[in-house]
């Protein structure tokens, strides 16, 4: 299991968050009531933008965890090149090599997002996901990140992306979904489909604006579909209902009753 912790360079109250994490929940020794060995520990993950402040602060967050890991990010579309990062492409390729071999030398897992991958060339894609596993990155996490493509675009664009990008055979492929046309749990099994083997989901689908893929709507379309989609997971079924509760608490985010999976009405049937 992987827990993205958050983001460290936010703010103080950030990394201190993120570093209590990393030590009450991600080292074996502080769940050994739970009798946790230290291989079943899940990883402890940092986000960071492309930038050695930032990625040392993910650092310092994560690193007394058993299984830290840092997840670094840059733009990769022409419309935030352009207009958000004023770089070019060569600058923008050159950049994600830096950042990616930095975090390497702290952190031998590293995860690396081309943001808003959705809407990027899929030949400059290529290029630059070659490019960051050449840096050292052992996770290619592929963003939707303004929720804009359909299930087919993105199944395409994982097939692509596998098929296309050098040394792809080292790296695990995850999927990062927003749902602003609803299509965040749609897409996410499409990247299930094409090849992903790691999904990065929100209880609830919490998430900015319409939010993110729901952890519940993927698990239990694997868990039920078993025979379509042939994959395992390791997720405890029976706890669901319970966490959805406990973080509707906690947020004060509520949970609209024809909610899938988790809303009141999901298993009522009326005539």
């Amino acid at each position: 299991d992987i827990i993205e912790a958050g983001f460290p360079a936010a703010s103080p109250d950030d990394l201190a968050a993120v570093q209590m994490i990393a030590t009450e929940v991600g080292r074996a020794d502080a769940l050994s009531k739970s009798n946790v060995s230290y291989n079943n520990v899940p990883i402890i993950c940092g986000l960071a933008r492309a930038s050695t402040s930032d990625i040392d602060s993910a650092w310092e967050a994560i690193k007394e965890a058993d299984h830290p890991r840092i997840h670094t990010f840059l733009a990769t579309s022409e419309i935030h090149m352009k207009h958000k990062l004023r770089m070019k492409p060569e600058e923008v390729i050159e950049n994600i090599i830096n950042s990616v071999s930095y975090a390497k030398q702290l952190c031998n897992d590293v995860e690396f997002s081309p943001e808003d991958a959705g809407r990027s060339q899929p030949a400059f894609l290529y290029t630059v996901l070659s490019a960051a596993i050449e840096a050292g990155a052992t996770t290619l996490n592929i963003p939707d990140t303004v929720g804009y493509t359909t299930p087919e675009e993105f199944k395409e664009l994982i097939t692509g992306i596998i098929n296309n990008t050098k040394g792809i055979e080292n790296a695990t492929i995850s999927v990062h979904c927003h749902d602003d046309l609803g299509l965040a749990t749609a897409n996410t099994l499409a990247g299930i489909q094409a090849g992903a083997r790691q999904v990065e989901v929100t209880i609830n689908g919490i998430g900015e604006r319409a939010g993110n893929t729901s952890l519940e709507e993927i698990v239990m379309s694997l868990e039920t579909r078993k025979s379509f989609f042939k994959l395992q997971h390791e997720i405890n079924t029976t706890q669901i209902i319970r966490t959805s509760r406990m973080v509707s608490k906690y947020t004060g985010i509520l949970v609209q009753p024809n909610k899938a999976i988790v809303g009141a009405n999901a298993f009522a049937h009326e005539a």
